[in-house]
């Protein structure tokens, strides 16, 4: 697991084993999680009015239903303030993927986004399996190639084709879109890796169900064990007081003059309270 040679959250490098399991080929779709909607009648994070006690100092109007969506700025901007790029967004959700208005048509087979971690939790349990750790989800995306930069090899385009679903251009005003996508592709539209599966990398980040911490486990853990933290981190980047879950694979906003992650061994810290436009998930069942 990890990789020397990106960011510092992904060292250092070390070896783990994960007893047999079994993972989704794909991620959930729009279409797939309706069906659980409609069987549960679950409501999503970003349907629900945050808790005013959680955010005292919130003004009134920012505490209805939302989610956070990017908006390509018209021209180039400065990389250290995300603020141009990214936009909460009132009556966004995994049913109004683009804001109030916005719907589903289309998206059907596009994986589903603006879930929470909860969410995510949620459709696993109805379909009787559960989240990836980190380590299965490290594992299943490397497809049997062990130290590879990419989930097909070390070259990023082979043939100068993208294998991926990510961001060619300048990040986040230029997008080429040679991969033939501007947003989220439906699943399954790019080549499956050595074990079959699809989208590990790129299209939409995936929630595991390990919290975050802001190095990879040291050669501490026992190696019969995967690594997982059994509690939040605090003393990474981000508000220490909203507990942060481990997102893995990237997303078609990933570009490498910005976030060069659409790899097996990159890692992000995503806090539980939030919902985007790039995240979504895919389950595991234990052997």
């Amino acid at each position: 697991m990890g990789d020397e040679r990106f960011y510092a959250e992904e060292r250092p490098v070390h070896r783990v084993t994960v007893d047999g399991f079994w993972i989704d080929t794909r991620r959930v779709t729009n279409r797939e999680f309706g069906s659980f909607v409609a069987e549960t009648g679950h409501v999503t994070l970003a349907e629900r009015p945050p808790d005013p006690a959680l955010y005292p100092d919130a003004a009134p109007e920012q505490l209805v239903p939302g989610s956070i969506l990017f908006r390509r700025p018209a021209r180039r901007v400065r990389l250290t303030d995300w603020r141009r790029w990214w936009v909460w967004v009132p009556g966004a959700s995994r049913r109004h993927p683009e804001g109030a208005g916005s719907s589903l048509g289309g998206l059907e087979e596009h994986p589903v986004v603006h879930v929470g971690h909860e969410d995510a939790e949620a459709y696993a349990r109805w379909a009787g399996k559960q989240l990836p750790s980190e380590a299965q989800w490290e594992y299943a995306a490397r497809g049997g190639l062990d130290g590879a930069v990419y989930a097909w090899g070390d070259d990023p385009e082979p043939e100068g084709r993208p294998l991926v679903n990510s961001w060619q251009g300048e990040f986040p005003w230029q997008n080429l879109e040679r991969d033939g996508f501007a947003g989220t592709s439906p699943v399954g539209s790019f080549p499956p890796n050595g074990y079959g599966l699809y989208d590990m990398t790129g299209n939409v980040w995936e929630w595991t169900r390990d919290w975050f911490t802001s190095r990879q486990r040291s050669d501490e853990t026992p190696p019969c064990c995967a690594p997982r933290a059994d509690s939040p981190d605090s003393s990474s980047e981000g508000a220490p007081d909203i507990p942060r879950r481990v997102i893995k694979g990237g997303s078609h906003l990933c570009a490498p003059n910005y976030c060069l992650r659409y790899r097996p061994a990159a890692r992000q810290a995503e806090p539980i309270d939030s919902t985007t436009s790039h995240i979504g998930f895919r389950c595991v069942v234990q052997a």
